[in-house]
Parts: C-alpha cells; structure tokens; sequence
C-alpha cells in the first residue's frame, strides 16, 4: 500500500484524488496540504477521506503521519522547493505542469532525485488521452509517411476574472501565460511526437484581452527541427471554444487528434488525387488500436504506482519534463528578445535560471488588484479530447 500526501488543494487537486481513488488496493491519501487549510478540509469532506490535513509541507513532513509520494498541485513557483525539500527527506514526487519556472529548478530537482534515490514524475496526462496515444502510434507505424509540418493548437479561452486570483497574471508566482500554463499539455504532445526538441525557435507574446495580468495570452511560435521539418504552435486563452488538437500533415497523409486522415497522391500535372485506400488502411488501424484502460491523470497515476511497485521508472520523468520547459523557455526567450533562438539552452543562457526570466520578461500590463481564493465549487475545463 502507498501512502499518498497532496500538496496544494485547488482546481487541478480533484484530478489526483479521483485518481488516486481508483486503485484503492494499491494507495492511499493519509494527508492533504494547503496554505489555505479549509479549502484541504473542504476537498477532505467532498471525498470523505480519512487524513490529516496541514497547512505547510513543512508541518507535514515533521508529523508522524505516513507518507510515501507526494503530489504537488500548488502554483509553478513553489514547484521546486517543495519537490526538493519531499525527495531530500526520502519520499518519491508527482509534479503537476508544468515541472517549474526554469531550467535551473528543473535541474535541481532531477539532480534531488539521483542524490536521493527516489522516483520524480511529471504530469502530463493527455499522453493517456486514446486520441494521443493513437495518434502516436499510427505516426510511429510509417504509413502515414514522415512527419513533415505540425500544427499544434493549444487554444483555450479564460475571462478576465481568470487573472483576479491573487497568485495568477503574475510572473514571479505563474511563470508565465498559457505557454507555460496550459500549452505545456501540447508542447509536451509535440515533443514526444517529434522524439526531440527542435533546433530553432521564432516566437510572438501579446495580451490582447487581460489587462489585470503582467503576462501573455497568446502567443505563436514556429519550431525547426534537425531534419527539415517544421511546427507552429498556438498557446492562448482567447479561443471561444477551446477547440484543441494536433494536425500531423506526413509525406503520405494527414493524420490528427481529434482523429482524422485525408490521404493524396500526386496527378501527373503535380494536382492532388484522392488516396481512398491508404485512408480506409489508416482508419482500420486506428479502430483497431485497444483502448486505454485508464485516461487522464488516472493513467497516469496508473503508470506512477506500477512504476513505485515495480522498482522501475514512469512513462513520464523530470527529463521529460525539463524537456517542455525548455522548449517554452526558448518561446519566451524568443517572444521577450523578437529574435530566433537556437536550442538547446545552456546554464549560461540569460533565461536558464527564474531570476533571469524575471529580469526579461515582456509585462504587458500590471496587476493591481486580487482574490484570494474563488468558490470551490465552480466548473474548470482541462481539454477537449473526445476522440
């Protein structure tokens, strides 16, 4: 049995413990986390769990109450101490998304694991979305052709309430805009796609519709890979609709999720024709592809505790992790700077550590007024992925 401690009781906290609460021969939350400890008590009671509750991880941690993992769900900028400070102390680490604030704290933290011995997963849980996975592994079966252009659209849309929370439009407690915050899911998406980072990036910030935050919402970015090939990338929160997706155009055919193929052959004038056969091949395959028994942060957590029971690692590790912050870092360094820039970052790049972000970042607007907390029981969306 794993026993189970959650740090940060907020929007994106019920994912963990309904995930949690699917394997309940395998783990168990014995403790729940907050700087606002009557939001941990309302989640303990919308759940009936049996734990403790603390108001710092500190508290938990010089408690006797038994924990295994650790699951941070607090802002990006506490990302880091808190993993650090849980695998010092011997305990393994989930950590939501995005991973940190910076290279350097993603550094620290991969190296908090080695020193430690102990087991570091990232979240990013749309990889066991079937609409993913599929799209993965038809990419990855050939037929299609080689991947040649992506575009990856991260679209969201958030009020301008959004940014009245006292922690959020703020780059010293988010890190940045939907970049970092919510195209972190397709950024991932795209790397494990691609199987590497691109070599250059070109990247546009603007806020056009939040002047109650410092920080972008929108942003556009064109990625170059080794091999010649390309990807645009979209991350906003001004998209009515939310319609999210990856369109793959490959050398033989289009292939995307939400899942759909349009495949062409080339006339002789060079017009294209119709390629019904590799279409019907590549949605018979599709169709075939299992299930995954488990979506979401539940195959996820799925993964975590196999990889806990195992002695192995998860699908998904601070490498992994570090990989889409730097990937978002080049956008913002691009964004910040208006100019290309080449990857990978070194540790003497001026937006390798928080600060030096902090000291370069485009703020569009300034903040000058917050909430502290909104209702707990109001709806939040975290993707469409359907198909």
């Amino acid at each position: 049995m794993i026993n189970v401690a959650i740090i940060g009781t907020g929007n994106i906290a019920p994912n963990h413990v309904e995930g949690l609460l699917a394997f309940p021969d395998r783990c168990r939350i014995t403790a729940l986390v907050d700087i606002y400890p009557e939001k941990a008590e309302a989640l303990k009671k919308r759940y009936s769990l049996d734990c403790a509750v603390f108001p710092s991880h500190g508290e938990l941690l010089a408690s006797p109450v038994p924990f295994d993992l650790v699951h941070v769900c607090t802002p990006p900028y506490v990302h880091a101490p808190i993993a650090v400070d849980m695998m010092d102390a011997g305990r393994n680490v989930v950590v939501e998304k995005p991973m940190a604030a910076s290279l350097e704290e993603c550094d620290r933290m991969i190296e908090a694991e080695k020193r430690n011995g102990v087991v570091m997963a990232c979240i990013a849980q749309n990889r066991f979305r079937d609409s993913i996975y599929k799209l993965k592994k038809i990419l990855d079966g050939g037929k299609a052709g080689r991947l040649r252009v992506a575009h990856v659209n991260s679209l969201w849309w958030r009020g301008h309430s959004y940014y009245d929370l006292w922690w959020r439009g703020l780059w010293e407690k988010e890190g940045g805009g939907p970049t970092l915050n919510h195209a972190v899911h397709h950024i991932d998406m795209i790397n494990w796609l691609q199987g590497e980072l691109p070599r250059e990036v070109t990247a546009f910030l603007a806020n056009v519709m939040h002047d109650n935050s410092e920080v972008e919402d929108v942003s556009f970015a064109a990625l170059r890979y080794g091999d010649g090939s390309v990807a645009q990338v979209t991350s906003s929160v001004v998209h009515h609709g939310e319609e999210q997706g990856l369109v793959l155009q490959c050398e033989n055919a289009k292939i995307q999720a939400p899942w759909d193929t349009y495949a062409s052959t080339s006339l002789p004038n060079g017009f294209p024709e119709r390629n019904d056969a590799l279409e019907r091949e590549l949605n018979g395959d599709y169709e075939a592809l299992p299930h995954l028994e488990h979506e979401g942060h539940t195959g996820e957590i799925d993964d975590i505790l196999s990889a806990l029971e195992k002695g192995g690692r998860p699908m998904i590790t601070g490498e992994d992790g570090r990989r889409t912050v730097e990937l978002i870092t080049a956008i913002y360094k691009s964004g910040c700077r208006k100019e290309t820039v080449a990857l990978p970052l070194d540790k003497g790049d001026d937006f390798y550590t928080f600060q030096g972000i902090l000291d370069r970042a485009v703020r569009f607007y300034k903040k000058t007024g917050h909430v502290e907390n909104f209702a707990a029981d109001q709806n939040i969306t975290v993707g469409n992925y359907e198909k």
